[in-house]
């Protein structure tokens, strides 16, 4: 009788169990806020060529050096390698053609509740090391807790991750501090998984390793590349591994399409492009309109077989911007932050030196549909309405504009503008120069980390020169302008900001005030806002698509209403040049840009003709 009552009694218990404690499904993938485009058991991504050849060398230009080849501390010690990441793997993979998916890649699945509290990853049972050794759930939390431990930014970043623990023999769980932060699972399956028996090993030489310290040794991965030689800050050789154990596995099929991927440093800009119309690289995005005007009238590109080609942005809004530090006195006034915006010469800048292929970039997020414009309305408003204590009054009352500097007129009314906005704020012209009550001058210093920007920063001086702020230009080389940003240790740097179609945490990173005062943040500027604080949870905690939508522009409106960046210039654009021996599928992903060298492949028949790379 007993025995029979038991499937009864169990059945009944279960029906009664809470549905957070219930088990939740296993995902082959998942997407922020709907369904995922690609269903189970599907071959591969819609954008690769599936049949596309394998082998050839590409070779790319790195600007720098670097010392290490230890990611844990990267933020925080040393310059790592550009191309570590080619070894090394993630639990889950995106997908190029549809916003914020994600699908397993170390992990065959993944689990989490309703409520978002815990994440689950299965391992795939043939995830191997190149050494043969399996990755296991030990690695993920000797990955997940030396990279928390030693580097600021993923302390930042896995704040909310309270407990990882192994749960099985190839299982590992992430448990939260909070709930409905619907994009921690997806932060989590982002975690880069290193070999903990490697790095609790001994090297070679008879050193014990130590995951805390930058180190020149080659390091094991298990991704579809391995480290095959290098000479210390000038280059760096990746070979494909041809007994990859996920080759075959859909989220890879065709792509790793290069025997060798190869960086070569240039300490300088100017070099790195002569060394590329030299052909001693293969392909590189141009980021100056001087260059891309003028800088590729050369015999390879009108015989064909040198190719330029643009490819668009849809995936990524972005704010460039010269960042003023806030925990510098003299910015800590909005006023005096809008003077600076009101003397950048934007418009004589795009048609003098950019050849008029810039814009200005009026938003957080230019290029989305998360920019804000005009007044707010409808939810946006609603949001804004629930924090207005918090926030500037204006955003209810003015859309955000930037200055227009496109006449000598509008040049002289932005300078009276910005003159009469630092009187307010208690900075008057004495004998030529800005001075306070105390006769302390204004005076400023742009930080550049590249000659060619010099000729951008110089005409911004002169035009602050005319309000009688003492401005100068101070060009340092790529290691000690990490280092002074790194440290906040700057009056005005550049800061850049690439966004995704679904903000999230990172906007904590990016402005938020716990990051203000952490070394190492993407808070360059320095806010600590509790308003700006309490949009930004009201982006993270966004139920569904139009939600999000209206906290991202709410936050957006309001960080723009403070003027904490003067913004720079912007495209929407890719630019590329290549040499002529390498082909990518017909359709390109829509949110991949240009997706070099990731689903493209040497072509053998286009080589010949242009010749191979040497």
């Amino acid at each position: 009788m007993i025995r029979t009552l038991l499937p009864s009694l169990l059945a009944a218990c279960l029906a009664f169990t809470p549905l957070a404690a219930q088990e939740t499904p296993w995902r082959h993938g998942a997407a922020l806020l709907d369904e995922p485009r690609y269903p189970q058991g599907f071959p591969h991504f819609d954008y690769v060529n599936p049949t596309a050849p394998k082998g050839g060398l590409v070779r790319l230009g790195a600007l720098g050096t670097f010392d290490s080849f230890n990611i844990v501390v990267a933020g925080v010690k040393g310059s790592p390698e550009q191309g570590l990441g080619l070894i090394y793997e993630t639990l889950t993979t995106s997908a190029l053609d549809e916003a914020n998916a994600a699908y397993g890649l170390l992990a065959e699945s993944f689990s989490y509740p309703e409520d978002y509290s815990s994440v689950s990853f299965r391992l795939r049972p043939e995830a191997k090391w190149h050494d043969g050794q399996p990755v296991t759930a030990d690695d993920v939390i000797f990955s997940f807790e030396s990279l928390k431990a030693n580097s600021p930014t993923y302390a930042f970043y896995y704040a909310n991750v309270t407990k990882a623990e192994k749960t099985g023999e190839r299982e590992v769980k992430f448990t939260f501090n909070q709930k409905g932060n619907r994009e921690l699972p997806q932060i989590m399956g982002q975690l880069m998984v290193l070999p903990k028996h490697w790095w609790e090993g001994t090297a070679p030489d008879g050193r014990k390793r130590d995951v805390t310290q930058t180190t020149l040794e080659p390091p094991l991965g298990s991704g579809p590349y391995r480290l095959k030689n290098f000479d210390t800050g000038r280059n760096a050789t990746y070979e494909r591994v041809k007994d990859y154990w996920g080759e075959k596995i859909n989220v890879n099929v065709g792509q790793n399409n290069f025997d060798e991927i190869r960086y070569e440093y240039y300490r300088d800009a100017t070099v790195l492009l002569e060394a590329f119309k030299a052909d001693r690289l293969d392909f590189r995005t141009e980021n100056s309109a001087r260059n891309w005007a003028t800088g590729y009238d050369f015999p390879a590109r009108q015989e064909g077989r040198v190719v330029l080609e643009e490819f668009p942005f849809r995936a990524t809004g972005v704010m460039q911007a010269f960042v003023l530090n806030m925990r510098r006195e003299k910015f800590k006034d909005q006023r005096v932050r809008r003077a600076f915006n009101l003397a950048f010469p934007f418009e004589e800048l795009n048609k003098t030196i950019f050849y008029g292929l810039y814009e200005r970039p009026s938003s957080y997020f230019y290029g989305l549909d998360l920019a804000s414009s005009g007044l707010p309305e409808g939810k946006e408003l609603e949001i804004l309405e629930s924090v207005r204590d918090k926030v500037p009054a204006s955003v209810f009352t003015t859309p955000y504009k930037n200055p227009v500097n496109d006449s000598p007129e509008t040049i002289r009314n932005n300078l009276r503008e910005a003159d009469r906005l630092l009187k307010e704020a208690g900075w008057e012209v004495k004998n030529g120069r800005r001075v306070n009550a105390k006769g302390e001058v204004l005076s400023v210093e742009l930080l550049s980390s590249s000659p060619n920007e010099e000729r951008v920063f110089l005409p911004y001086k002169a035009s602050l020169d005319r309000l009688g702020i003492a401005a100068s230009v101070r060009t340092i080389d790529d290691v000690q302008y990490t280092n002074r940003t790194r440290s906040f240790d700057f009056d005005i740097a550049t800061g850049l900001w690439p966004q995704s179609l679904s903000p999230g945490n990172e906007q904590r990173e990016f402005w938020g005030s716990q990051a203000a005062s952490r070394e190492g943040s993407r808070n360059l500027a320095g806010i600590a806002d509790p308003g700006v604080d309490a949009l930004i949870d009201k982006v993270i905690f966004a139920t569904d698509r139009e939600d999000l939508v209206a906290a991202t522009k709410a936050l957006d409106r309001v960080l723009l209403a403070h003027d904490y960046v003067v913004p720079q210039w912007t495209s929407l654009k890719q630019r590329t040049a290549r040499w002529n021996r390498y082909s990518h599928p017909e359709t390109m992903p829509r949110y991949g840009g240009a997706a070099f060298p990731t689903i493209w492949w040497y072509d053998e028949a286009k080589a010949a003709k242009t010749g191979a790379p040497r």
